[in-house]
C-alpha cells in the first residue's frame, strides 16, 4: 500500500512534501518525477516485489508513461500474461507495471480490466494527458482540487493532508458539508469538509490535459437486480465467489493475517483462509471490560474451531492523545464509533503482520445492519395513525432514560422511534442519521443554517438517481454500497490502518463478489427480519451454527459512558476553548445537550462525539502549517 501525490505544474519540492506528509502510508521507499507539465510523488509500502524494481513513480522503457499507484491489482498475474502476449516486457514482479503497460495497450479502458483496490495516476508524456482513477467500490481514497487561474490546474493525493501542503489550497470550511457531517457522521462524496477539495468517487476517472478543464467520468456502476435461481444455486455461487475473492487477496510477499471479531463475516474469511493455508492463520481480536461492547468469547470460539494463532488486544479507555492521533490520520471529521478502537487495533496488529484481511462490506451487500430491519419494521409501524405515532408513542418513549449498555430493548426502542420521525425519503438511513428535529433546529448558528439549502436526505436522493434497483431493500443496499461504505467505513479502514503502514484487504468488496451479491433477491437477504439470511444458510457446514446465527455487534466503544466519566473533562475543556463552537454552534444549546447526557435523560453521544472530533480536527488542520506547529508533532508519530 502506498501514498500518492501530484500536481499539474513543475514543482518537485512541493510533491516531495506532499508525499512526505503521507510517509506513514509508505515507509519503505520514496520517489519523485517532474517534467515541465506534471510533478508526481510517491511513498511505498512494499508488499509485492520488495526490491528496488518496484519503486515508483514507475515508467516504461521509453519513459513515455509514468505511474504513481496506491493499492493492489489482484488479477495482475493474468493481465501480465495477456500483456506479454501483446509484446510488452516486464522488468519487475510488482503489480504497478501492469498499469504502466495496461495504459499503453488499452488506454483509459484499462481500468475496467483491473480487479483490486486502487487509486492511481497515469501521466502520458506523448499524449500530454493525466488520467486519475479510483477502484470500483472505493476501497482506496483519492482527493483532488481544481485550483483557480487562467488555466485549470489539478492537485491530488491519497490523503487530504497531502493537498494541504500547497498554500494555494483554500482551507475554508464548507458549512453545508459541516451540516451533513453532523447528521451522517461523515461528509458524503464528492464533497469534503473543505469547500475547494473533492473526492474522486468510486468507479470514476478524471482526465486532464493542458488548456482543458478536467473531465470526470463514471466507468463502472453497480446494478442491484435479482437473477432467477433457486436458493441452493445462490448459496453455491456465494461460497465459490467468496473463496475466489479470499484466494486472490492472499497474494503477498510479506506476513499476512485477519481481523476476527467473532461475527459472521470475519469468521467466514477465517474459514476460507483455513482451507487455503497449510499453516495456522494469525487472527486478531479486540477486548473490552464492558461485556456489552465485547465479542471476545465468540472470537475465541472461532479461533479454536479453526486452529488459528490468535492474538487478543485489550482496549482501555481512550486518551485525548489517541483521539487526536486518530483525527489526524482520518484527515477530515468522521465519527464512526469504531474508529478509535480500530486505530489501536491496527497499531498492535502491525507488530505481527504487514497485510490483514477484514470483513468490511458484507453487511452493506447482504443486509446485515439493524437499519435494514428498522426500515422494514417502520413500513408496518406507519400503518398506525400518525397522531398515535408522533404523539402518544413518541412522547412516552422520549421519557425513558438511556441505559448504559450498547443496545438493550429500551435503547433500541428509543433509536427506532427517533428514526421513524425523520423524513421518509431517508429510507433506512433515517436510523444512521443523528440530527433529530429538535437538535437540527437549535444546534447551529444562523450562518450555518443559511448555507443549508438541501433537505437532510438529498445525498440519498442523488445517489439513487439513475440507479438500477429492483425494490426498496435493493435501493437501500445501493445507498449503503455507494455512499455509506466508501465515504465512512472504507475511509476508516484505509486511513487508520495506513497510519501504521498496515495494508487492509477486503474480500467482500471484490467487485465481482459484490456484483454477484446484487443478483440475489432482497427477500433472501432480509428474510422476514432475519438479516443476511442467504449468507447464513450458504455458510452451513463451513461455519459452526453458534456463529451463523449471531446478530450484528461490530467494533465500537462505550463512548456514551466515557463521555460521562473518563472523557468528560477533555470534552468540556475542548468545547470551552474552541472558537469553532461559537462560529458554528449555539453554545447554550450545546451545554443543554451535555447536561442532558450527563444526567442520563438522553443519549446525545453521537452529536457530542461528532462535535468533539470536529473541534479536534479543526485545531489540527484548519490553520496553515506555519500557524499550527502542533499539527506536525501529532502527525509524526504512527503510534
Amino acid at each position: 500500500m502506498c501514498g500518492i501525490a501530484g500536481i499539474t505544474w513543475h514543482d518537485p519540492r512541493l510533491v516531495e512534501r506532499m508525499a512526505r506528509v503521507q510517509a506513514h502510508r509508505g515507509p519503505d521507499q520514496d520517489g519523485v518525477f517532474a517534467d515541465e507539465t506534471v510533478s508526481l510523488g510517491h511513498r511505498r509500502l512494499s508488499v509485492l516485489d520488495l526490491s528496488e524494481r518496484g519503486r515508483q513513480p514507475m515508467t516504461n522503457a521509453d519513459r513515455s508513461v509514468w505511474v504513481v499507484y496506491n493499492g493492489e491489482i489482484y488479477n495482475f498475474a493474468e493481465l501480465r500474461r495477456e500483456l506479454r502476449g501483446l509484446g510488452y516486457d516486464f522488468q519487475s514482479d510488482a503489480d504497478t507495471e501492469v498499469i504502466v503497460h495496461g495504459w499503453s495497450a488499452w488506454g483509459p479502458s484499462c481500468v475496467e480490466r483491473f480487479n483490486g483496490m486502487f487509486a492511481f495516476a497515469v501521466w502520458d508524456v506523448r499524449r500530454r494527458k493525466l488520467f486519475l482513477a479510483r477502484d470500483q467500490i472505493g476501497v482506496k481514497p483519492l482527493y483532488y482540487a481544481v485550483l483557480p487561474g487562467p488555466e485549470s490546474r489539478i492537485i491530488f493525493a491519497s490523503e487530504l493532508k497531502g493537498l494541504l501542503q500547497c498554500p494555494e489550497v483554500d482551507r475554508s470550511l464548507d458549512l453545508a458539508a459541516l451540516h451533513k457531517y453532523m447528521g451522517y457522521e461523515f461528509v458524503p462524496s464528492p464533497e469534503t469538509i473543505f469547500s475547494q477539495v473533492r473526492r474522486l468517487a468510486p468507479g470514476h476517472s478524471l482526465t486532464w490535459a493542458p488548456g482543458e478543464e478536467p473531465r470526470v467520468e463514471r466507468y463502472w456502476r453497480l446494478r442491484v437486480r435479482a437473477v432467477p435461481r433457486d436458493r441452493g444455486e445462490h448459496e453455491r455461487l456465494l461460497r465459490e465467489a467468496l473463496q475466489r475473492a479470499v484466494e486472490r487477496q492472499l497474494v503477498s510477499d510479506v506476513p499476512l493475517g485477519v481481523f476476527l471479531s467473532g461475527g459472521l463475516d470475519s469468521s467466514a474469511i477465517v474459514a476460507m483462509m483455513s482451507r487455503l493455508s497449510d499453516v495456522p492463520i494469525d487472527t486478531f481480536s479486540l477486548y473490552y471490560e464492558d461485556g456489552s461492547y465485547s465479542e471476545l468469547e465468540y472470537a475465541d470460539f472461532v479461533a479454536k474451531y479453526f486452529g488459528t494463532q490468535h492474538h487478543v488486544i485489550r482496549i482501555d479507555p481512550v486518551t485525548p492523545e489517541t483521539i487526536e492521533a486518530s483525527c489526524y490520520h482520518l484527515d477530515e471529521p468522521m465519527t464512526d464509533l469504531s474508529a478509535v478502537p480500530f486505530y489501536l487495533l491496527c497499531k498492535k496488529v502491525r507488530e505481527h503482520v504487514t497485510v490483514c484481511l477484514s470483513g468490511e462490506g458484507g453487511d452493506e451487500l447482504l443486509c446485515g445492519y439493524d437499519r435494514f430491519r428498522a426500515s422494514k419494521l417502520n413500513r408496518i409501524y406507519e400503518t398506525l395513525p400518525r397522531v398515535l405515532r408522533e404523539g402518544a408513542i413518541a412522547k412516552a418513549v422520549d421519557l425513558l432514560p438511556d441505559r448504559p449498555q450498547k443496545k438493550g430493548s429500551i435503547n433500541l426502542l428509543k433509536r427506532f422511534i427517533e428514526g421513524s420521525l425523520l423524513p421518509e425519503e431517508g429510507r433506512h438511513m433515517r436510523w444512521q442519521y443523528f440530527l433529530t428535529p429538535r437538535v437540527q433546529e437549535s444546534l447551529f448558528t444562523r450562518e450555518v443554517q443559511a448555507q443549508v439549502t438541501d433537505r437532510p436526505f438529498a445525498p440519498v436522493r442523488r445517489i439513487l438517481e439513475g440507479a438500477e434497483v429492483d425494490d426498496e431493500v435493493a435501493a437501500e443496499i445501493y445507498v449503503d454500497t455507494c455512499m455509506t461504505m466508501p465515504d465512512s467505513l472504507l475511509v476508516k479502514a484505509d486511513k487508520l490502518s495506513m497510519a501504521h503502514a498496515l495494508e487492509v484487504r477486503v474480500p467482500f468488496l471484490d467487485h465481482e463478489f459484490a456484483e454477484l451479491c446484487c443478483t440475489i433477491p432482497s427477500d433472501l437477504k432480509l428474510e422476514g427480519f432475519r438479516t443476511k439470511s442467504i449468507f447464513r444458510s450458504a455458510m452451513r457446514g463451513i461455519l459452526p451454527d453458534e456463529i451463523r446465527g449471531r446478530g450484528k455487534q461490530g467494533y465500537s466503544l462505550p463512548i456514551k459512558n466515557w463521555i460521562r466519566g473518563e472523557l468528560r473533562e477533555f470534552m468540556e475543556d475542548t468545547f470551552a476553548s474552541s472558537t469553532l463552537i461559537g462560529e458554528c454552534f449555539d453554545r447554550a444549546f450545546v451545554r443543554i445537550l451535555l447536561q442532558e447526557h450527563m444526567e442520563r435523560r438522553a443519549n446525545h453521544s453521537h452529536v457530542l462525539w461528532a462535535i468533539l472530533n470536529l473541534l479536534v480536527w479543526h485545531r489540527l488542520f484548519a490553520a496553515p502549517p506555519a500557524e499550527n506547529p502542533g499539527r506536525t508533532l501529532t502527525g509524526t508519530s504512527t503510534g
